[in-house]
């Protein structure tokens, strides 16, 4: 099967463009710097930052394409059939922290993967998907939210948003904490079951499934009012989220496990945070309702 990995890149790249339009639209002031890079390795990206933005205090939109001759041994030792294959891989990933903490931070990825031998059959996969990480939850956000990556799975199966809607709440779990990181969304790997043109068109949908989830969010909630407390319960969840990333995220530790670029990778960090000896909620307050509603999986349609 002839795979052309250069169709995937172009689209990737038009979609990095696409996202950073709309953030910058409903932001209003910040503008994306792109940083140009090149691996030694092989490959390359373009990291687009925005910072102190009128919303956004800070959030970054990758491209990376990246290759090598040989996998690292924390792949192969769960794929075999990796070992001694020539390798590619390109997406978008994304995560954007907003100043106020009345709209949620979001992440989102879309990627691709592909694996060659002289003599043999590619071996190759799609992944992807967005989460949405609120701190004072709106019940109608959260179902717009899962709203939409429903919409959007409808087209490829009714299966599909039920199946990954569970593989994203099953991934986006902190053990240590027994908490969900934020309310879910859709999150899934190793796509290659349907034809490959079926597999792209999904990871297409999914990439403005993101736009049309997130950005309505932002401008319904950028003018809401905050206090200072509130402010300091959002850098406290933050906390969360760097736990999440540095310790279980399977992207951030192939990318350094891979030589990938350290500042691209880290990228997602949030530019404030803090962490907390033993803070329990006031009970019945909006921060113990975090807890109690939204840290669970659960059918959020069925709110609708």
């Amino acid at each position: 099967m002839q795979i052309d990995i250069q169709t995937v890149i172009q689209y990737f790249q038009s979609l990095q463009d696409n996202i950073c339009q709309a953030l910058e639209q409903a932001d209003g002031q910040g503008k994306f710097v792109e940083d140009n890079w090149q691996r030694k390795e092989g490959g390359g990206g373009r990291t687009r930052v925005l910072t102190d933005g009128a919303v956004i205090e800070q959030g970054g939109v990758n491209f990376s394409y990246v290759s090598g001759d040989a996998m690292p041994a924390a792949a192969t030792a769960h794929r075999p059939e990796l070992e001694g294959r020539r390798w590619q891989a390109c997406g978008v990933s994304l995560v954007i922290h907003p100043k106020n903490p009345h709209i949620p931070t979001s992440h989102a990825n879309v990627r691709f993967f592909m694996a060659e031998k002289d003599g043999a059959e590619p071996v190759w996969w799609f992944g992807g998907g967005f989460d949405l990480t609120p701190f004072y939850p709106v019940e109608e956000d959260v179902v717009h939210w899962h709203q939409t990556a429903f919409d959007l799975c409808k087209p490829f199966g009714d299966e599909v948003y039920p199946k990954y809607k569970h593989w994203c709440d099953e991934y986006f779990y902190l053990k240590h904490r027994d908490e969900t990181r934020g309310v879910g969304g859709l999150f899934f790997d190793d796509l290659n079951h349907w034809s490959f043109e079926k597999c792209f068109d999904f990871v297409k949908a999914v990439g403005q499934g993101y736009i049309d989830a997130y950005v309505p969010i932002m401008n319904k909630r950028k003018d809401v009012g905050y206090t200072e407390a509130q402010r300091q319960f959002q850098l406290y969840r933050r906390g969360r989220y760097v736990e999440f990333n540095l310790v279980f995220d399977r992207g951030t530790l192939f990318g350094l496990q891979t030589g990938g670029r350290t500042e691209s990778i880290l990228m997602s960090m949030p530019p404030l945070a803090r962490w907390q000896y033993n803070y329990q909620p006031e009970p019945g307050s909006a921060e113990a309702i975090l807890y109690q509603k939204y840290l669970k999986p659960q059918d959020w349609l069925a709110l609708a």
